[in-house]
């Protein structure tokens, strides 16, 4: 059985800062004050994006989740 290296908060936020570039690509409705508040919390910017694209919770998780699922690696 493998272990799996959780990242703790300090270096989801560090990340997180690394990646608004590409967030604010990715949704460029949203500011750039805003996704640094979000800190790269997935519920956060779901709620976001819903709210200023006006699309359903699912539709934006979806989104957020392809987002984060393509910046890996």
């Amino acid at each position: 059985m493998t272990s799996i290296a959780i990242p703790n908060l300090d270096e989801i936020r560090g990340k997180w800062k690394q990646q608004v570039g590409a967030a604010k690509v990715a949704w460029g409705k949203l500011t750039d004050d805003e996704l640094l508040q979000v800190q790269g919390h997935h519920e956060k910017l779901a709620g976001l994006v819903q709210e200023r694209y006006g699309i359903t919770r699912s539709e934006a998780d979806t989104q957020v989740r392809g987002f984060f699922d393509g910046q890996k690696g």
